[in-house]
C-alpha cells in the first residue's frame, strides 16, 4: 500500500498543519509498517503555476523545449497521486483559502482522462478508490454557524475538488483559532493531534 504525504505550509517547523499531517502519517505507519511513503514538500520544490504554453501542450500543441522541465514535473506529481492508495495533505488557510503552492499541485493532478472524465452524464471522477486525509489549520474560526463561515474557502474548496475526482468522503482534521492566542493555539493543536492518533487504521 502506498501513501503520498503533501505539505504546503510556508512556516516550516512552526506550522500547525505540518505537525498534524506528520502525526497522521505516523499513525498510519504504525498501523501498517509496510506502508510505502512518498513525501512532497510544495514549498521546498514548488511547482510553477500553469501557463498558456502548458495548457496548449496538454491539448496537443507542440511543446517548446523550455517547457520540458515543467511537463516532467507535472507528470511526476500526477503519477505520485495516481499511484497512491492514501493521500495525506497539510493545508493551512491563507487569506481564506488554500496556499498558492497547493493550488499549483491541484492544477497538475486535476487532469481530464486521468482523475476525471466527461461523458453523456457530465463529469465522472476516476480517483474514487483513494483515501484522502487533510490536516487543516486556520487562524480564526470558520466552521458552520460562525460569523466568518462565508469566508471559508479552504475545506469547502478541497471537498469540491476531491468530489469532482470521485473522492466523496475525504477526512478532515481541523485546528481552528490558532492565531487567536497562545492558549487557543495550544488547545487546537492538541485536539488535532489527538484526532490524528485516533484515525482508523485502514
Amino acid at each position: 500500500m502506498k501513501l503520498l504525504h503533501i505539505d504546503s505550509s510556508v512556516l516550516g517547523p512552526h506550522s500547525v498543519s505540518r505537525q498534524v499531517s506528520a502525526a497522521i502519517v505516523d499513525r498510519l505507519r504504525q498501523a501498517t509498517p509496510s506502508l510505502d511513503i512518498a513525501y512532497r514538500d510544495l514549498t521546498q520544490t514548488p511547482l510553477a503555476h500553469l501557463s498558456g504554453s502548458h495548457l496548449a501542450a496538454a491539448q496537443g500543441a507542440p511543446a517548446p523545449a523550455e517547457l520540458g522541465p515543467d511537463l516532467a514535473a507535472s507528470a511526476a506529481v500526477l503519477n505520485e497521486f495516481l499511484d497512491a492508495d492514501i493521500v495525506v495533505i497539510g493545508a493551512p488557510m491563507y487569506n481564506f483559502t488554500i496556499p498558492s503552492q497547493l493550488k499549483a499541485w491541484i492544477d497538475r493532478v486535476l487532469v481530464a482522462g486521468k482523475t476525471f472524465k466527461y461523458d453523456a452524464n457530465g463529469p465522472q471522477g476516476l480517483a474514487g478508490s483513494k483515501r484522502v486525509i487533510v490536516a487543516i489549520s486556520r487562524g480564526g474560526y470558520y466552521g458552520p454557524g460562525t460569523p466568518a463561515a462565508s469566508l471559508e474557502h479552504l475545506e469547502t474548496y478541497l471537498r469540491g475538488v476531491f468530489a469532482f475526482m470521485g473522492i466523496t468522503s475525504p477526512e478532515f482534521i481541523v485546528a481552528d483559532g490558532i492565531q487567536v492566542g497562545p492558549e487557543h493555539r495550544e488547545k487546537a493543536l492538541a485536539g488535532a493531534l489527538a484526532a490524528a492518533t485516533s484515525l482508523r487504521a485502514a
